[in-house]
Parts: C-alpha cells; sequence; structure tokens
C-alpha cells in the first residue's frame, strides 16, 4: 500500500475552513496498537460530516487543530485509504473539535503523545542553530520534526553524536539517525 505522508506544521497554509454541520456527531473507538518506534494508538473517529472529501477534511482538522497549540503535535495521511494519524496530547475536547471536522468516510487515527508541536519546533529550531557546533566530533546533516512526537536528527556518526546531542538537549524527543552526504545527482 502507498503511504503518503503529509507533515502539518503551525504555519500551514490551510486550503480552506469549513465549519462542522449541525448533526454531525462523533463515533469513538477505543483501539490499541502499537507503531513500532511510534506512539500507541488510543482511538479512532469516523467522520460524519456529508459532501466533505478528504482534502476539505484535511484542511476543517488541520485548521482546528491550530486551535490548540498547547495538545497538537502533528498530522500524517494515507490518501488510499482516506485516513488521516493525528498526533497530539491526550485531550477529550482536541478530540471532538477534530473529530467534527471530517467528512464521510474519512477516518481519523488519534494517536497519544507528551508534546506538541510548538515545542518540538522550538527544540529543532535550537539543534540546528548549533549545526556547525559539532564539527570535528560528527557532522550535523539535517534536524526535522516528526510528527509522532520527535526531532529527528540526522548526522554522519550516530555514535559519536547521541551521547553529546543528549547531553545538550535532552533525549526524550530526540532521534539521532545515520545520514548519507547530499548529492547533487
Amino acid at each position: 500500500m502507498k503511504r503518503d505522508r503529509w507533515a502539518v506544521a503551525a504555519g500551514v497554509l490551510v486550503l480552506g475552513v469549513l465549519g462542522a454541520l449541525p448533526g454531525c456527531g462523533v463515533e469513538d473507538r477505543t483501539v490499541r496498537d502499537e507503531e513500532p518506534g511510534g506512539p500507541a494508538r488510543a482511538s479512532e473517529c469516523a467522520g460524519r460530516v456529508p459532501g466533505r472529501d478528504l482534502h476539505e477534511s484535511l484542511a476543517s482538522v488541520s485548521s482546528r487543530a491550530q486551535r490548540h497549540p498547547d495538545v497538537f503535535t502533528g498530522l500524517s495521511v494515507d490518501e488510499g485509504a482516506r485516513t488521516a494519524d493525528v498526533y497530539r496530547v491526550p485531550s477529550a475536547a482536541f478530540d471532538a473539535d477534530v473529530c467534527s471536522a471530517a467528512g464521510k468516510g474519512v477516518t481519523l487515527r488519534l494517536y497519544d503523545t507528551d508534546v506538541n508541536r510548538r515545542d518540538l519546533d522550538a527544540l529543532a529550531a535550537r539543534v540546528s542553530a548549533d549545526m556547525n557546533r559539532w564539527d570535528g566530533t560528527f557532522e550535523l546533516r539535517e534536524v526535522g520534526v516528526d510528527e509522532r512526537g520527535w526531532v529527528h536528527v540526522g548526522v554522519d556518526d550516530p555514535r559519536a553524536a547521541r551521547d553529546v546531542l543528549v547531553a545538550e538537549f535532552g533525549g526524550e524527543h530526540l532521534r539521532v539517525v545515520e545520514v548519507g552526504e547530499a548529492s547533487a545527482d
């Protein structure tokens, strides 16, 4: 199955904002499955807004998620399955808000995290600001936020980098991995 992931940051341009229609309830089921290396899925909801396709649903869900900066972590999409994985610090108000924005036939899978996107963006900015600081110890090649609740740090030598980066920034929300050199190919 082809899986397209769209990371949605706080500054994403929302294609359109559509309000929830009256009478559009949320069907909630508790689910437990663990994605390797990721947060546990807490629940899912089936969209009920008639006439709202996947892209309209995502625009509305994204817009509503931005109203909850202390809770929202990120969003990824599986277009083929018409689902969106929503990562957030657990919040009943957030869940109700974003679930009421999904169109009929769209499923939102809600995952628990312990950090919001704003804090992850700040951590990524701190790590990026020190890009050349580590020269001679390791080469910092890329830094980015993963919507599942961590900052991805790509380096040439993870063994050398991990302890240094964890000592400087804490290890709770860092994932240090090996990344090859960029090429012009």
